[in-house]
């Protein structure tokens, strides 16, 4: 992931802590060893205490007294609670961004569907799905409820790259090309009900990678 070089340096350890714990490099419960990040990142305490700041206001990482920062643990009632909370905000982005949303920026989100269909590993199909996510949200001109709605990007992550990890075959998305059909016909309230539906299979337990990657692609 490219960052500014003026970026500052916690930011710079958060994002890249981030993108560990969401592909699952750095294990649910495992610890962060402050002593053994300033010396990765060449850094002093200060900027991994901020680093550790930003991942807890993310809710990926938690602090415990006199224990030091645990990377969280995702659930399946966490995993619904996401998808739920995922369903309605994105579903308020969208009818507030659908009158800003032009033919460039749908085309844009047609081929992010598409690179997704290409992608070669989960990594690269979930970094499209979002892009897809941001492009018919971001309209919306709320950066408060983008802010909420990218959080919960962050954490729902977690939950599919542990479930698609082990076997991973890349889905046909059907549920977004109906999304970009309902809203190029102007229909926003079927556009709305599509990504609220399409949200919501993500909090659901799955029982094996076979049925996770069938649900995608309905």
């Amino acid at each position: 992931m490219s960052t500014a070089k003026s970026e500052p340096i916690a930011t710079r350890i958060a994002r890249a802590l981030a993108e560990r714990i969401i592909s699952g490099r750095i294990d649910a419960g495992e610890r962060l060893r402050q002593d053994h990040i300033a010396e990765e990142f060449g850094a002093s305490h200060v900027p991994v205490r901020e680093a550790f700041r930003q991942l807890e206001a993310q809710g990926l990482v938690e602090s415990e007294p006199r224990r030091g920062v645990r990377v969280t643990r995702l659930g399946p009632d966490e995993a619904q609670e996401i998808a739920e909370m995922r369903a309605v905000l994105e579903a308020l982005a969208l009818r507030h961004a659908a009158p800003h949303l032009t033919k460039a920026i749908l085309d844009e989100a047609e081929e992010a569907t598409k690179a997704g269909d290409r992608a070669p590993d989960v990594e690269t199909w979930e970094r499209e799905n979002r892009r897809f996510h941001r492009l018919i949200l971001a309209p919306c001109s709320m950066p408060r409820l983008l802010r909420s709605i990218d959080e919960l990007h962050i954490a729902s992550a977690r939950f599919l790259f542990r479930g698609w990890h082990a076997e991973w075959e890349s889905p046909t998305d059907r549920d977004h090309r109906a999304i970009l059909v309902a809203l190029r016909a102007g229909d926003v309230d079927g556009a709305a009900q599509r990504l609220s539906r399409h949200i919501r299979w993500s909090g659901k337990k799955p029982t094996g990678a076979s049925k996770r990657l069938n649900q995608a692609a309905r």
